[in-house]
């Protein structure tokens, strides 16, 4: 297979390795395994430990700190043992490593050992290095990257949700996916650990109805579900979410971005026509954003949207301090919202 070309990170010159997705890990005589995210760094590493040993239940497996590295070691574990097993090096810490360890990494990259798999996990978090990540990303085919950027966004964690339940070949509703996501919106361990909770233990489809079971309580605290409330019109409901998101420990200040960030998708689809995978590509959103706004507007006009819009803003600078009851700008902008109507003084 041809070798991938990324973009230079931090004026390194492009990679002429293999780039492995890693839901897709596979071995090569070294790997490397780049980026912030445990998670799947994790994951990568597991599947190439599992993909050798299916090959080979006799693989040996060693573990070695580049940060705290004996001279020799890594050479002494890479080395054919008597009986010629497959050997499997994971190298933890390339971001802080030793200079002993990155001299002989350097050099075991001219010779590597047949049948040996070393694995080098180097986060991203510093410089450290970067000799050793330069010479590997310069080579002619000995070597594959697996890349764990950070998944922060919403849309990124949906769609790592969503991939662990298409990887299980297990179908979940939209909705369900949805409130999966806002329950763990702020944990991307616990996130992967729920889905695959859902997956060994739900028969048939995940349905909305069976992640409220499992994780109601996280999903009733969500700022997102007080804001899908409120903007479907449920105003009692949504006033009882809110003050139990609040006596849960919510913080008004995210609670209030999240209505935003609802209000100002609808906005950029109000009115317009387009099918949702040209809309999506043209918003730079996903389909399921734009099909979920569509259904969010319903009800609503240029008006109500824009007086929620203004009401949002107030509420964001009066939980911000402009005010001395956030709890009361808070109800008066779910107030507003649900019932798509001015407030008091507003009116």
């Amino acid at each position: 297979m041809a070798a991938s070309r990324t973009p230079a990170r931090g004026g390194a010159k492009p990679s002429k390795i293999r780039q492995v997705p890693w839901r897709e890990p596979q071995p090569a005589p070294v790997v490397l395994v780049f980026g912030p995210e445990e998670v799947c760094a994790e994951r990568a590493i597991a599947g190439v430990r599992d993909y050798l040993r299916a090959e080979d239940p006799a693989l040996e497996v060693s573990d070695v700190r580049a940060d705290d590295y004996a001279p020799g070691t890594l050479l002494s574990l890479t080395s054919p043992s008597l009986f010629g097993e497959p050997r499997l090096v994971r190298v933890s810490g390339v971001e802080k490593c030793l200079d002993a360890f990155l001299q002989e990494a350097v050099s075991y990259l001219d010779h590597p050992q047949e049948g040996a798999t070393v694995i080098l996990r180097h986060t991203g978090a510093s410089v450290r290095g970067k000799k050793l990540l330069d010479a590997l990303r310069a080579g002619t085919g000995d070597g594959i990257e697996i890349a764990c950027p950070a998944i922060k966004r919403d849309g990124d964690r949906a769609d790592f949700a969503a991939g662990e339940f298409k990887a299980a070949k297990k179908r979940i509703a939209p909705p369900a996916l949805r409130a999966l996501v806002s329950a763990f919106s702020d944990d991307l361990t616990e996130l992967a650990a729920a889905c695959q909770q859902l997956i060994g233990d739900v028969e048939g489809d995940v349905t909305e109805d069976v992640v409220t079971k499992y994780y109601g309580g996280r999903v009733e605290v969500s700022a997102f579900v007080v804001a899908d409330t409120a903007i479907s019109g449920r105003y009692g409901e949504a006033l009882v979410s809110l003050r139990h998101a609040l006596a849960s420990g919510a913080d008004p200040v995210p609670m209030v971005a999240a209505f935003a960030m609802k209000l100002r998708t609808m906005a950029r689809v109000a009115g317009n026509r387009e099918p949702s995978r040209q809309l999506a590509q043209r918003l730079g959103m996903k389909d399921w954003q734009v099909d979920r706004a569509r259904r969010d507007l319903a009800g609503w006009n240029e008006r109500s949207l824009g007086m929620a819009i203004q009401a949002t803003a107030r509420a964001d600078a009066e939980v911000k301090g402009a005010a001395r009851d956030p709890i009361f700008a808070l109800e008066r902008m779910v107030t507003v919202i649900a019932t798509r109507q001015p407030f008091g003084e507003d009116a």
